[in-house]
């Protein structure tokens, strides 16, 4: 793929790339913004290195891909700013916990889910650590049989975020194949952090077939590790992507802000599939 106005080095065969020949901390241009985009679409995550933005600059790079989104609160550091859609998220010697320890995808619980996020690092652990993984389920559907596909598609999930951001949260009901909205490619759709179950299969079933996703998922063929630098950003596709944190830095620091963008509907299935949408907490029956 050509790009006009940015440098744009591919990770892996599957996921990721860094993008430099940019300055993110001014106003970019028409071209900038199509060859960004372009490259989002494409990589899934991008990674940008020595940019010492501010909030509003991080924002106005943020809105250049959807409306913004006030994120959730959970069991974390993360803590609000004066801005309501920037997040610090800063961990050191005296967090009980971080951040995305575990493999998922951002509020999948939610009718419509974020559609991404752009993290911000300006301080980093001196001697590394604190990496970030990231896994395409774009590479994770196309490495199924054709027969669990097919199977796959026919099926959807409950997703619920009680157990993280309190009662008051909802539980809904999307396929676990979706269509991405921009790309148009098939993409698994489920999720350890979030997905409760399968609703047309057994309790049993659905626990069984959730365990063998949720290894298949994380397959290092389509995973990508990000060994952030400070000032650095990476900037990824909660639809098509999940992610982790890995904190093995303690007792050291890393800081930054956080921005989520919306996605402009509820994920689509890519076949007509009927009881979608926000339940009441507990899952439908089974189909016998």
């Amino acid at each position: 793929m050509a790009f006009h106005t940015i440098t744009v080095q591919p990770c892996t065969p599957n996921i990721g790339a860094e993008v430099s020949n940019i300055d993110l901390t001014r106003p970019l241009t028409r071209r900038e913004i199509e060859d960004v985009h372009a490259a989002f679409a494409r990589y899934q995550v991008l990674f940008f290195r020595d940019q010492k933005i501010d909030w509003d600059s991080q924002v106005r790079f943020a809105r250049l891909f959807g409306e913004l989104h006030a994120m959730r609160v959970g069991k974390s550091n993360s803590e609000a700013t004066d801005n309501p859609y920037v997040r610090r998220q800063h961990f050191d010697a005296n967090s009980e916990r971080v951040s995305g320890e575990a493999w998922h995808a951002d509020q999948t619980c939610n009718p419509i889910p974020p559609r991404g996020s752009i993290l911000y690092n300006h301080t980093v652990p001196p001697d590394g650590g604190g990496d970030t993984l990231f896994a395409s389920m774009y590479a994770a559907y196309d490495a199924l049989s054709p027969t669990m596909k097919d199977f796959l598609e026919g099926l959807t999930a409950t997703h619920d975020g009680k157990h993280i951001f309190g009662p008051a949260t909802p539980a809904t009901v999307h396929p676990v194949i979706i269509r991405h909205p921009v790309t148009d490619k098939k993409i698994l759709f489920v999720n350890r952090g979030f997905t409760m179950r399968i609703n047309e299969l057994s309790a049993e079933e659905s626990d069984a077939l959730l365990k063998f996703l949720y290894v298949h998922l994380i397959h290092p063929d389509w995973t990508v590790r990000f060994r952030w630098t400070p000032h650095s950003l990476a900037m990824w596709d909660n639809m098509c992507l999940q992610h982790r944190a890995i904190w093995d830095y303690w007792p050291h620091t890393r800081s930054g802000y956080r921005v989520q963008f919306e996605g402009d509907a509820p994920p689509a299935a890519t076949r007509s599939l009927g009881g979608l949408g926000r339940v009441d907490g507990s899952a439908p029956r089974p189909t016998q």
